[in-house]
C-alpha cells in the first residue's frame, strides 16, 4: 500500500518525535519541552531518564507542562522509535562512522518530506557524552548543528531548540508535494530484518559467533544508507529465509 501525504502541515508536526536518551538533569527535559512547544512540536519521548517525572522538569517547562504529561517513557531506544520510518541522530562532534552526515538545516528539509507521509524522529543523547555508537546504529542519518568548531558543545535543550526551529522553518516555508511514495520500512520492520540477517549470517558462517558485533554494525549502516522501503525489506527477508532453508529445485 502506498503512503498518502499529509497536506495539513499540523499533521506533519505531529509526525515528528523528539527523543531524549538517558537524560540526567530533569531541568533539561522541561526546557526541551518548552523549546518544542514554541516551535509547534508535541511528541516527546524519553529513554530511561534519570529522574522523571520531576518538579524541576515541570518548573522549567513553564507553559509546556502539558507536553510533559503526554511524554512517553521507554526502556530502550528501539521502543521509542517504534513505528518511525526514519531517525536522525544528533551529534556535536564528527564520528568516524559510515552514516550519511548532514547539517541541521538539511536534516530538517529531508525530515519534513518524510514526515508528510510517515512518523520520523530526532534522537538526542546524554548531556555529557551524547549518543553512543550503538544508539546511532538505530538511526539512519547523522545530523550536526554547525557551531563554533573551537567550542561546539550546546546545552541539550538549546540543541533541541535549534533543531525544532529548523524543522518549523522547513515545514512552514516548504511546499508539500502531494505525490504518492512507497512507504519506508518502520524501525520495527528494520529491527526484525536485522535480527533475521544476523541469524542468517551466523548460520552460514559469515559472522564470527564469538565477535559478531563490529562487522554487523557496518552491515546495519550499509542498509541504513539505502533507506529501505517496506516491500524491499520483505524481499530481503524472503532471500534470507531461503538462504537458511534452500528449496530443492523442481523439474517441470
Amino acid at each position: 500500500m502506498e503512503a498518502t501525504p499529509h497536506n495539513d502541515k499540523s499533521c506533519i508536526f505531529n509526525n515528528i518525535r523528539i527523543v531524549l536518551c538517558q537524560t540526567s538533569h530533569p531541568g533539561n527535559i522541561g526546557s526541551a519541552a518548552r523549546a518544542m512547544k514554541t516551535m509547534g512540536l508535541s511528541q516527546l519521548y524519553l529513554v530511561k531518564p534519570d529522574k522523571f517525572p520531576n518538579s524541576q522538569a515541570t518548573a522549567l517547562a513553564t507553559g509546556a507542562a502539558d507536553l510533559l504529561e503526554s511524554t512517553i517513557v521507554t526502556e530502550t531506544l528501539s521502543d521509542a522509535l517504534s513505528g518511525c520510518a526514519f531517525a536522525f541522530g544528533l551529534s556535536a562532534r564528527k564520528r568516524y562512522l559510515s552514516h550519511e552526515t548532514v547539517n541541521a538545516r538539511d536534516a530538517a528539509l529531508q525530515a519534513s518530506k518524510i514526515a508528510a507521509f510517515q512518523p520520523i524522529a530526532f534522537v538526542f543523547g546524554t548531556e555529557m557524552s551524547g549518543l553512543s555508537n550503538a544508539e546511532l546504529d538505530c538511526c539512519q542519518m547523522l545530523a550536526m548543528i554547525p557551531a563554533n568548531p573551537e567550542y561546539s558543545s550546546l546545552n541539550l535543550a538549546a540543541a533541541v531548540q535549534v533543531m525544532c526551529y529548523e524543522l518549523r522553518m522547513a515545514i512552514l516555508e516548504g511546499k508539500i508535494v502531494a505525490t504518492e511514495a512507497l512507504p519506508l520500512a518502520t524501525n520495527d520492520e528494520l529491527e526484525g530484518f536485522y535480527t533475521h540477517l544476523e541469524e542468517t549470517l551466523l548460520k552460514i558462517g559469515y559472522l564470527n559467533p564469538k565477535a559478531p558485533k563490529k562487522l554487523f554494525e557496518r552491515m546495519r549502516r550499509l542498509y541504513a544508507r539505502a533507506r529501505l522501503e517496506k516491500e524491499e525489506v520483505n524481499l530481503l527477508r524472503g532471500v534470507l529465509t531461503l538462504t537458511q532453508e534452500p528449496r530443492k529445485h523442481t523439474k517441470y
